[in-house]
């Protein structure tokens, strides 16, 4: 094993009912006055939302609601949420939702333990996190992992760009995660939060970095049952044990664990995330989208990493590590569309780009061309316009 360092303090309540422990765990972390924060209409009309103030109510926590958090979203939003909590005087901010839910509360908390610093200054200039309010946790999708990990994801309003925020400071002080919350997530949702999930892990899997074994074996054992629990998911959303499976998996791929002692890559990410924040697509359908894009454009770089891969997550024995790497690729891509999700850019349904726009991309993906992502292949523009191309159809 490689040299690591591992922190992940989120203290978990995991499975059916849950939620019952919500008071008690505001309370074991200091919370009084509690800034509720979640998305869309859909936890209204399932009842959660009613659910926890009803919880809050009876334990008499006071809180204020606040929805309107939309996916992939935006710092201006964050803003306005800050402005909201502070004005209450909160001392905790709870996230009701998936990851852009969960993405804006941390940037509430940081706001609300430095509302001197407009939030800005660390989601689109890169200041480091000085502190943060406590932060809970009530899980609507598996996908993120935002629940348990150091970073969080803004859009910055009219450019296109994401700016992250990556600290243990922001890591949720709670969880609260019951499977049965999820089961009314439409497929697309739940194979986009599958998406999302193996990402995360194949971000971290694809490195230089030799000699952890128990690493990669985390990592393939939970890819080996993504797959496997995401085709039921999709198909059976009511299915308990692999919606379960799911969320923990989601939980565990993004807090660290599966890439400990080696870099993160992150390259499809970057190359995702432009067109999350230009056409606003889905972040797990993007995904699905550049990673095989990305990985038949570098695996020439390692190619038995690629097989080994494509062996233990794929069971492919025959062939040559560029024969096996190739397959490998073509399996994950099938994988994807399987279970619903866009490979290409019309089926992402944002049309076939001109090279005027392709370039745009690049240039967002690259800082206009004077910086590389990722590190297994740092990409140039003239690698990122190539890799978009690709799917370009």
């Amino acid at each position: 094993m490689q040299n690591f360092e591992f922190y992940c303090p989120t203290d978990i309540v995991f499975g059916r009912g849950a939620e019952d422990k919500l008071a008690d765990k505001i309370r074991q972390h200091g919370g009084s006055r509690v800034f509720l924060l979640y998305g869309g209409g859909s936890i209204e009309k399932n009842g959660l939302l009613k659910r926890i103030e009803d919880i809050l109510n009876e334990a008499d926590i006071e809180f204020e609601a606040m929805g309107g958090v939309q996916p992939n979203p935006v710092l201006s939003f964050a803003k306005e949420a800050t402005a909201e909590a502070v004005n209450f005087e909160a001392d905790m901010v709870l996230a009701v939702g998936g990851g852009s839910v969960i993405d804006t509360a941390k940037a509430v908390a940081v706001g609300l333990a430095t509302p001197e610093v407009d939030i800005a200054e660390y989601w689109e200039k890169g200041r480091e996190v000085e502190a943060c309010a406590p932060i809970g946790v009530v899980l609507t999708i598996s996908a993120a992992g935002s629940e348990t990990s150091d970073s969080a994801v803004l859009t910055i309003d009219g450019t296109g760009k994401k700016g992250g925020a990556h600290s243990d400071i922001i890591r949720p002080d709670f969880a609260i995660m019951n499977p049965e919350i999820t089961f009314t997530l439409p497929p697309f949702q739940i194979a986009a939060g599958v998406a999302d999930i193996l990402m995360h892990t194949l971000e971290r899997y694809f490195t230089y970095t030799e000699g952890n074994l128990f690493t990669d074996m985390v990592a393939e054992a939970l890819m080996k049952n993504v797959i496997r629990q995401g085709r039921i998911c999709v198909a059976h959303r009511k299915n308990y044990e692999a919606m379960s499976e799911i969320m923990w998996c989601g939980s565990v791929s993004h807090n660290g664990f599966t890439g400990l002692g080696r870099e993160k890559d992150f390259s499809a990410h970057k190359l995702g995330h432009v067109l999350s924040g230009v056409y606003n697509v889905t972040h797990g359908a993007s995904l699905a989208v550049m990673w095989p894009a990305w990985a038949t454009y570098v695996y020439e770089d390692n190619p038995e990493r690629f097989a080994q891969y494509a062996e233990r997550v794929w069971g492919v024995n025959a062939g040559t590590p560029y024969e096996r790497s190739r397959a490998g690729i073509r399996l994950t891509r099938e994988f994807f569309e399987q279970i619903g999700l866009p490979t290409n850019f019309t089926k992402l349904g944002i049309g076939v780009k001109d090279g005027a726009e392709i370039e745009r991309l690049a240039d967002i993906c690259t800082a206009n061309g004077t910086k590389r992502a990722g590190i297994f292949h740092p990409m140039d523009k003239k690698d990122a316009m190539a890799i978009y191309e690709s799917v370009n159809r």
